[in-house]
C-alpha cells in the first residue's frame, strides 16, 4: 500500500479524481461530527436523520454535494431547511484533500493522505469551535495519538528516513506544542485573567442555578469556569438568598464553592440569589485547554519547528480578525474568539509553504 510503484501504476489524476470524491465522502462523516460531538451524541447511531423530524435519510439521499444541491438544501421528508454548512464541509474537505494530493502526492502518497487526514482534523475542529467554543478531545487527544502512530508508519512526515528519528520529532512536537501553548494559557491567566463589569448604583444581578444574569446580559456558566479555581468575585451592599440575607459582605463563587463573608456553601444549595452591588469580577481566559491539547496534535503531526509557526501565524491572524470585527461592532474588546480555526489555518500555512519559509530565513 505505501509501495510507490503502487501508486504509480494508475494515471495520477485518476487518483485526484478519487481522492476528491473521497474527501467529499469524508465531509459528510465530518458533518455528522460536527453536530454531534459537541452535543455528547454518538457518531455511529443512530445513523443520519433529519434532526427536525427525524426522518432516517436512506442512502440515495445521502450523497455528498449532489444530494444537498437536488432537495435545494430541504429535507426530503419535512422540507425543513438544512444549513448551507452541509454542502460547504463536504467541498471544502473534497477541495483540502485534493490540494494535498496535488501537491505531495507527486512525491509521496502517504504522506499526501495523513495531511488529508489532518485537514479533516482542522475543517472539524475550525466548525466546532466557531459555533461552540470548544474543541472536543476525540479530535485534540486522538489527534495526538494518530500524529504518534502516522510518524511511525510515514517517518516521511517528519522528513526523516529512519522511525526512531521520525518518533523523536512527534514526542518533540507534542511537548513543545502542548507546553509552550499551556505556558502561554498561565502566563495570560496571570495577566488578564479578570474581567470587571461595572453593574451601576442601585442595580441587582441574578445567580440562577444555570447562569449568572447581569442587567444587560445573560451568562451562562459554562462561560464563565474553566477550571475549579475560577471564581466571579464582588463586594455587596445586599445579598437576599431563598432563605437568609446578607449585608455590606464580599462574595466569591467557583464551580464547587460559594463564600458569603464567613459563610462557606456549595453552590448547588443556593439555586437563586440576588445581588445588589457596582462592580463584578468574572475570570477570563486567554485561551482554552483545548487550544493547548490542539496545538500537542499539530506537533504530534508536523514537529516542533511546526508549531513555533503555527503559533505566530495564529496569534497575527486571530489579533487582525478581533480587531476588525470590534471596529465592525460585531464584536466587544472583551468578547470571546475561537482561536482553534487560527491554529488550523497557521498549520495549514506550514503544510503548504513551511519549507520554503524556512529554506527563505535560514539560507544555506
Amino acid at each position: 500500500m505505501l509501495d510507490p510503484k503502487v501508486w504509480a501504476a494508475v494515471p495520477f489524476h485518476f487518483w485526484s479524481g478519487s481522492i476528491f470524491v473521497l474527501g467529499c465522502l469524508v465531509g459528510s462523516f465530518l458533518n455528522v461530527c460536527i453536530h454531534r460531538l459537541p452535543r455528547g451524541e454518538s457518531i455511529v447511531s443512530p445513523p443520519s436523520h433529519c434532526p427536525h423530524c427525524g426522518y432516517s435519510i436512506p442512502w440515495y439521499l445521502n450523497i455528498p454535494l449532489v444530494t444537498w444541491l437536488y432537495l435545494r438544501g430541504r429535507c426530503a421528508n419535512c422540507r425543513a431547511a438544512i444549513s448551507i454548512r452541509y454542502l460547504l464541509v463536504e467541498l471544502l474537505t473534497g477541495l483540502a484533500f485534493l490540494a494535498c494530493w496535488l501537491v505531495f502526492g507527486p512525491a509521496s502518497a502517504p504522506k499526501a493522505l495523513i495531511y488529508c487526514m489532518l485537514m479533516a482534523g482542522f475543517i472539524a475542529a475550525t466548525f466546532i469551535d466557531f459555533e461552540h467554543f470548544i474543541i472536543p478531545d476525540e479530535i485534540t487527544l486522538g489527534g495526538i495519538g494518530a500524529g504518534f502512530l502516522c510518524s511511525l508508519i510515514a517517518p516521511i512526515l517528519h522528513q526523516r528516513e529512519r522511525v526512531v528519528e521520525s518518533l523523536r520529532d512527534s514526542l518533540i512536537g507534542i511537548a513543545v506544542g502542548g507546553g509552550l501553548i499551556w505556558a502561554i494559557l498561565e502566563l495570560g491567566k496571570l495577566v488578564f485573567g479578570r474581567q470587571k463589569i461595572r453593574v451601576g448604583a442601585g442595580r441587582r444581578i441574578v445567580f440562577t442555578e444555570t447562569s449568572l444574569v447581569l442587567p444587560d446580559q445573560e451568562l451562562p456558566y459554562e462561560e464563565i469556569f474553566f477550571r475549579d479555581s475560577d471564581t466571579i468575585r464582588m463586594e455587596a451592599r445586599r445579598v437576599e438568598c431563598v432563605d437568609r440575607c446578607f449585608w455590606n459582605t464580599s462574595v466569591r463563587l467557583s464551580p464547587r464553592r460559594l463564600e458569603i463573608g464567613e459563610t462557606c456553601l456549595k453552590p448547588e444549595e443556593m439555586p437563586h440569589m440576588e445581588v445588589e452591588t457596582d462592580l463584578v469580577v468574572l475570570p477570563r481566559e486567554a485561551m482554552g485547554m483545548g487550544d493547548v491539547k490542539f496545538m500537542a496534535a499539530i506537533g504530534a503531526f508536523l514537529g516542533w519547528q511546526a508549531v513555533v509557526f503555527t503559533l505566530m501565524v495564529s496569534s497575527m491572524l486571530g489579533a487582525v480578525v478581533g480587531v476588525l470585527l470590534v471596529i465592525a461592532g460585531k464584536r466587544e474588546w472583551s468578547s470571546r474568539l475561537p482561536y482553534g480555526p487560527y491554529i488550523a489555518c497557521g498549520a495549514v500555512v506550514w503544510m503548504f509553504a513551511g519549507q520554503r519559509f524556512l529554506a527563505a530565513l535560514f539560507p544555506r
